[in-house]
């Protein structure tokens, strides 16, 4: 097989192939094996649900591809829930001519991913819509997590808290950029998509429980920080030099005139929590990349608003990201 024919999703003898010979070969797992309409799971206690589609342009990037991000971006949004990923259910949109190399290589990345958190794929969907109806592929996404750490939300910071980045912020909106715009800066940037749930299970291992977390996705930091203070109605006071930016998505900020913390992340999550457990969650970000630090604190001053402070001194409100500065990035 080169490459996906309509016969594909139809139903029959060929769509019966794919779904054996390629998705439940990598994805087997006993509930999948079923082949039931839906999936039987059995949890307890309370739980997270989350859904996401991904359209990302290119569909290979470097330090991933669309399928290394679909469940890298599903597990993670549980993970900022304090939430252990355990099902998946994945649907595919496939174009007319896919090449099936690339399918294949895409559905492989997608179960080592699942492999760094121990979720599982336990029901899906393929369809295979005519050439030119999609660009190439597109997946849609839903997981299921058993909640370890109730509690961490957007509305429950507190003045004082600190607020800690698990690594340099940009990587992966600088990626698409470069990859989309075919740039060669010979810079080795790649994309920091990447599955965060041993992360938070280790700071969870510690006694380190967040008042809130999130993965920068779109928008990037910028979001990330005003959805916080306006929820929690505090106000965010940042240190400019302590926010980690590397050279190559700094230098491509000023190439194109971006702002680095509106850049969007795919393996980067921010935290906030109190002030006298921020060197123990520290110590346990580095232990993943050594340029986790801690960017600022929550105050009582100036509600709703981020105020970045800049090396020289001065300062000015980051304000939420305006307009669409860079589409299809997930």
């Amino acid at each position: 097989m080169k490459s996906i024919e309509l016969s594909h999703g139809g139903g029959g003898v060929q769509m019966n192939r794919l779904i054996h010979d390629l998705f439940f070969r990598h994805f087997g797992n006993e509930i999948l094996l079923r082949g039931e309409d839906a999936a039987v799971l059995q949890m307890e206690g309370p739980l997270a649900l989350t859904t996401d589609g991904f359209t990302v342009a290119p569909i290979f990037f470097p330090g991933g591809n669309i399928g290394k991000l679909a469940i890298a971006g599903t597990v993670n949004d549980l993970a900022m829930m304090g939430a252990q990923p355990q099902y998946l259910a994945c649907s595919f949109i496939i174009e007319e001519g896919f090449p099936h190399a690339e399918l294949e290589q895409i559905v492989r990345s997608m179960a080592d991913e699942l492999a760094v958190s121990g979720a599982r794929i336990v029901c899906g969907d393929t369809k295979v819509v005519p050439r030119g109806a999609a660009d190439g592929l597109f997946i849609t996404t839903s997981g299921v997590g058993s909640i370890k750490a109730p509690g961490i939300s957007a509305g429950a910071i507190r003045p004082g808290d600190a607020i800690l980045v698990s690594r340099d912020v940009g990587c992966h909106g600088a990626c698409i950029l470069m990859a989309r715009d075919g740039l060669q800066l010979h810079s080795g940037l790649e994309s920091d998509c990447a599955t965060l749930w041993p992360l938070v299970q280790a700071l969870l291992a510690e006694g380190i429980v967040p008042h809130a977390l999130r993965d920068a996705t779109r928008g990037g930091l910028s979001a990330v920080l005003n959805e916080w203070a306006l929820a929690s109605q505090v106000g965010l006071a940042l240190s400019e030099a302590a926010i980690p930016v590397s050279d190559p998505v700094r230098g491509l900020c000023e190439l194109y005139g971006f702002e680095p913390f509106d850049l969007a992340n795919e393996g980067t999550l921010v935290m906030a929590l109190p002030a006298e457990l921020a060197p123990a969650a520290e110590a346990v970000l580095q232990r993943f990349n050594g340029q986790a630090a801690c960017i600022g604190e929550a105050v009582a001053a100036h509600p709703g608003k981020v105020v970045l402070t800049s090396a020289w001194g001065s300062r000015r409100y980051l304000e939420l990201p305006q307009g669409e500065l860079l589409p299809r990035i997930c």
